[in-house]
């Protein structure tokens, strides 16, 4: 008998044969879908965020997201994010510049008024708890074929003894012998003359020529306004004896690419008045400065691209927190920009080689010790790759006693393709330190974030393999380093990469914040120009993940180097340790705020009671966040704690 299947039959079996053809057209598509739909499962799961930590996007209003570029955490626990025109030229022509206030204890926002645009600045904590910004952004960047008048840099000379100069914006300059006219963009005070004597006998040798610098362009576009060579050019406007003192100098005025610029404009932020207060500007405008606090919690600024785009030459100065002015330092040292250097232990600097690009390849990118009284300067060798510091980050591993540093990644100068996986130890205790390579990334990583946790791990997160991430080349990890053991230990992954103007700090609750992030493009073809990247993110540590966290209470508001201070605690019993740690002043993953310093620790019938050590350069004045781990190295929230 022959068997015919029924029509329900027939029905469910073409069906069948649609479901497979469609499963075998959409495989891909359903395997990631399932893939993805495992991965949530497994990410959210209590024990693997017990064991790896767990990512979660911050969720920002939208009138509050902004191109963060520059973050700070005050010690009113607040974070100060800070944009400036967020690299972005409508921004800056429109004068739009933003900074935004975000208080994690309570998930707020406030738009803080800002200024000037301090894209690009620099900043550092000071004694006071206030944060000094100084520096940012003039004029941006113009690419060579962007470039439509000839222009570059004038050197006004003024040859008076006796009075300084000052020529308005406008201004036009004649060259003698080409003949062509050039009008500086800004105003610029020309200083007076200065008398040389022979300092033994007294008498008078000549008169040294009162020097200011201003960017000059042709009034009209086209390549027949460039300039030759050197020549000297007449100042229009100038009558009697003006005439013949002041005059300006240039070598070629050209289409040539122009730099960014930057301004001399300075400001402290007040946390608990919510606002920037205007102070004295700096002597030499900076655009990508690096700030550090020194011993006596004077500030030193140093690098940056001046007000005609060049890269300062060396002439750093120290800004006086209790006069609120800036003084050069009378020394001469030239770094390229955004240089990581830190105040060590004894009061001399350490520059670790890391730095975000600016200047030339061959000068000032050899990593040592920096004595700032004598101008010093003992390089310290053993880089197994020294062409690759650019663009890696640098740590001070905990606790800041031992002055053990590691430099993360980087990679080739300028737009290299190039990228470093390594890790570079060096102990500044030795009688001759000496860089040795550590544990090494899975692959080069420029830009990566590296923030020190209250557990003395270090989480290293975000970067990329190629320059601004180019070609996709985001690298979504992250890792928590042991400076006991040497090693990296691979935790969560977050969910967006960074790269480029991009950082992290640690937030009170032992939490990191991830912020920024401005691709070269936005697709691995690199046909499409990128989007800054607004979105935050919030890593929460294993250690959070556990039952409970030791806490303190009770306990004064200051502690003074060299004194003890006691806290109540019911866990005290289970109390491994106690540190100091100095809130972040990140950008570009730049960060030489930060330091883990370890207490003396004692129990108590209560509690404990710690002991701030007397070293001023070990423990500068200001703001820290106090820490106390358990057994388990779960850490308390950090309590904040004035050092006078």
């Amino acid at each position: 008998m022959n068997y015919r299947p029924s029509r329900r039959t027939r029905r469910l079996a073409i069906t069948g044969v649609v479901v497979l053809a469609l499963a075998g057209m959409n495989g891909p598509a359903l395997y990631r879908f399932g893939t993805e739909q495992y991965h949530d499962y497994k990410i959210n799961r209590p024990e693997y965020k017990a064991e790896n930590g767990h990512w979660d996007f911050l969720d920002v209003p939208s009138e509050f997201r902004i191109n963060t570029i520059h973050a700070a955490l005050l010690h009113t626990g607040k974070v100060l994010l800070i944009a400036g025109s967020g690299n972005n030229q409508k921004n800056f022509d429109a004068k739009k510049f933003e900074s935004v206030l975000w208080d994690p204890k309570t998930d707020t926002y406030k738009k803080i008024p800002t200024p000037k645009d301090m894209f690009c600045a620099g900043h550092t904590q000071l004694p006071d708890g206030k944060l000094l910004v100084a520096g940012g952004t003039k004029r941006y960047e113009k690419l060579e074929g962007d470039v439509t008048k000839a222009g570059g840099l004038m050197i006004v000379h003024n040859e008076d003894p006796d009075a300084p100069k000052t020529l308005p914006a406008g201004t036009i300059f004649t060259g003698k012998k080409n003949g062509k006219t050039y009008v500086s963009k800004d105003p610029v005070l020309v200083e007076k003359a200065k008398k040389v004597f022979d300092k033994q006998t007294g008498r008078f040798l000549r008169t040294e020529a009162g020097l200011g610098r201003i960017y000059v362009e042709a009034k009209a576009s086209g390549k027949k306004y460039e300039s030759g060579t050197e020549d000297n050019y007449r100042v229009h406007g100038l009558t009697g004896t003006d005439a013949k003192n002041v005059y300006g100098i240039a070598q070629k005025l050209a289409l040539d690419k122009k730099d960014f610029q930057g301004i001399k404009e300075a400001y402290e932020f007040d946390p608990v008045a919510e606002k920037y207060i205007t102070v004295d500007p700096m002597n030499e405008a900076r655009w990508y400065p690096t700030l550090t606090t020194l011993e006596d919690g004077k500030v030193l600024s140093l690098s940056g691209l001046d007000e005609i785009g060049q890269i300062v030459p060396g002439k750093d100065e120290i800004y006086d927190p209790a006069t609120k002015k800036w003084e050069y330092t009378g020394v001469i040292r030239k770094f390229p920009t955004y240089p990581a250097i830190f105040l060590m232990n004894n009061g001399k600097l350490f520059y670790s080689g890391s730095n975000a690009g600016y200047g030339p390849a061959d000068e000032g990118r050899e990593p040592g010790i920096w004595d700032l009284k004598t101008n010093k300067f003992k390089k310290i060798p053993g880089l197994s790759d020294p062409d690759m510091m650019e663009t890696s980050a640098t740590v001070r591993l905990p606790p800041a006693q031992d002055e053990k540093f590691m430099v993360i990644g980087g990679g080739g100068v300028g737009e290299s393709e190039k990228s470093s996986e390594k890790s570079r130890l060096v102990d500044l205790k030795e009688s001759n330190p000496r860089f040795k390579d550590g544990a090494s990334l899975d692959q080069g990583t420029r830009y990566p974030s590296a923030s020190l946790m209250p557990d003395d791990t270090v989480l290293i997160t975000g970067g990329s393999h190629d320059y601004r991430g180019r070609g996709g080349s985001d690298i979504l990890q992250a890792r928590l380093y042991d400076a006991q053991t040497g090693t990296y230990r691979r935790v969560a992954d977050p969910a967006v990469g960074r790269n480029y103007h991009s950082g992290s700090l640690l937030l009170p609750d032992g939490r990191v914040m991830i912020f920024g992030s401005d691709s070269l493009y936005s697709d691995k073809a690199n046909t499409r120009p990128g989007v800054f990247e607004q979105r935050i993110e919030i890593y929460t540590p294993p250690y959070l993940f556990r039952d409970a966290r030791p806490k303190l209470t009770g306990g004064p508001k200051k502690i003074a180097r060299g004194g003890t201070a006691t806290f109540e605690s019911a866990h005290a019993a289970s109390l491994k340790d106690a540190k100091l740690m100095r809130p972040s002043a990140v950008t570009h993953v730049t960060d030489v705020d930060q330091r883990t310093v370890a207490l003396e620790m004692k129990k108590t019938k209560d509690g404990i009671s710690v002991t701030v050590p007397k070293n001023r350069a070990l423990v500068p004045s200001g703001y820290y966040m106090l820490f106390v781990t358990d057994a388990q190295g779960t850490p308390s929230e950090g309590t904040w704690i004035e050092v006078p």
